[in-house]
């Protein structure tokens, strides 16, 4: 066989977010775009704030010389200093560009970061509900997935964490605000994790890595503040995405930011320049780098996004739904009305309205929707999840 055996296992179990994705392609040629209400991918609908369209111009049209040549592989430095200093004013923790690599989406700084700390065998933690390429990355590296059970509020069980921990734990990724969830890390959660961690690391006599995967932190609704890792653990690595707050998943482009305390610092820091770029990603790429230096704290429209929160939130729970309300992101994540979730999610195809199984999730009995979409497709989604409801709520 030409495919490597894990490749090709990794193949068949695939993805439940691109199954229905090509199955939305399938469906929308056979019905059109406008009968078919696909709310399985996260892919945003909104273009980017006009403040993105202005400085993109701006860079475009007033090129500086060698622009588009390589640059060193943690990125340009005025880059990683405007990321730096947004950073510590948002966190209360004091990092300088040293601290920051530059990358290809949080997708590429997830894949650099367990490059780096992983040798074969180490042991990852993962929470259910969990983003499924998480698995994969962390098998991309030698590494070995320890899933974690979560509550019915979908956070982290402390208890089950602690029995969790063994020598061979290397590092805990958490996700929040949550794809899928949306539920959002309380500091006393983050506080307990870390202390946890840190006890742990001295019983084994190693450091135990906190990744905090921040895509969606700046996707908040109601006031609510997402907090970050650093202020209650040193040992840890946030990494993040452009592509959810400016809308911008196609250009590619992310940061690792490493808290300044960590252990053997320049290390570790060395070490992800290295495999950011021995993984092929060299750099990420020089125009957005340029783009976004000035885009601090620049998003799209979250009352947009809060308000179709809210009408699909209002729509279903009338419906007989059961659902948390998501605090972040732009998902949701509800009961299935049957217990087997992967059927619930092929009836409600059946009336052209496209989600994910939680079962993708590692969280069965529940479905993901994603709302980053038009009105028109939210809107018309109502009917199919109506029909369903009346089906088995009458029953």
């Amino acid at each position: 066989m030409l495919i490597s055996d894990i490749v090709r296992s990794s193949m068949e179990q695939g993805s439940w977010i691109r199954k229905m994705f090509e199955e939305g392609n399938n469906l929308r040629e056979r019905y059109g775009d406008n009968n078919v209400f696909d709310l399985s991918l996260g892919n945003p609908i909104m273009n980017p704030p006009a403040e993105f369209v202005e400085e993109l111009k701006r860079v475009v049209n007033s090129p500086l010389q060698g622009m588009h040549r390589y640059m060193e592989n943690a990125g340009y430095a005025d880059t990683r200093k405007s990321v730096a200093k947004y950073l510590s004013k948002e966190s209360g923790i004091a990092i300088n560009q040293n601290d920051v690599i530059m990358t290809c989406g949080a997708a590429g700084a997830l894949n650099v970061v367990l490059k780096t700390i992983l040798n074969p065998g180490d042991e990852v933690i993962i929470f259910p509900p969990f983003f499924p390429e998480y698995i994969n990355y962390i098998k991309n590296h030698g590494g070995v997935v320890n899933i974690v059970s979560a509550d019915e509020q979908f956070l982290p069980n402390i208890i089950e964490l602690d029995k969790a921990i063994g020598a061979k734990t290397k590092a805990v990724i958490i996700n929040s605000p949550n794809n899928p969830s949306g539920v959002i890390y309380s500091p006393d959660l983050i506080n307990a994790i870390g202390k946890l961690l840190e006890n742990k690391s001295l019983e084994y006599g190693t450091p135990i890595t906190l990744i905090s995967d921040d895509a969606y932190r700046y996707i908040v609704y109601d006031g609510i503040k997402c907090p970050y890792v650093w202020p209650y653990y040193k040992q840890s690595v946030i990494v993040n995405s452009y592509s959810k707050d400016l809308a911008l998943p196609g250009e590619r482009i992310g940061y690792i930011a490493v808290h300044p305390e960590i252990a053997q610092h320049d290390e570790i820091i060395a070490g992800l320049i290295f495999c950011n770029r021995i993984l092929g990603y060299v750099n990420a790429p020089a125009l957005m780098q340029h783009v976004i230096s000035a885009l601090q704290g620049v998003t799209v429209s979250i009352n947009d996004y809060q308000r179709k929160r809210d009408f699909l939130y209002n729509n279903l729970k009338d419906l007989g739904y059961q659902l948390t309300m998501p605090q972040g992101t732009f998902y949701m994540f509800p009961e299935s009305l049957i217990a087997d979730d992967i059927a619930f999610v092929s009836e409600l195809a059946q009336y052209r309205v496209l989600t994910v199984p939680g079962t993708g999730f590692g969280f069965p009995g529940h479905i993901r929707i994603s709302y980053c979409v038009n009105d028109d497709t939210l809107e018309g989604s109502i009917s199919g999840f109506r029909k369903l409801a009346e089906k088995y709520k009458s029953g």
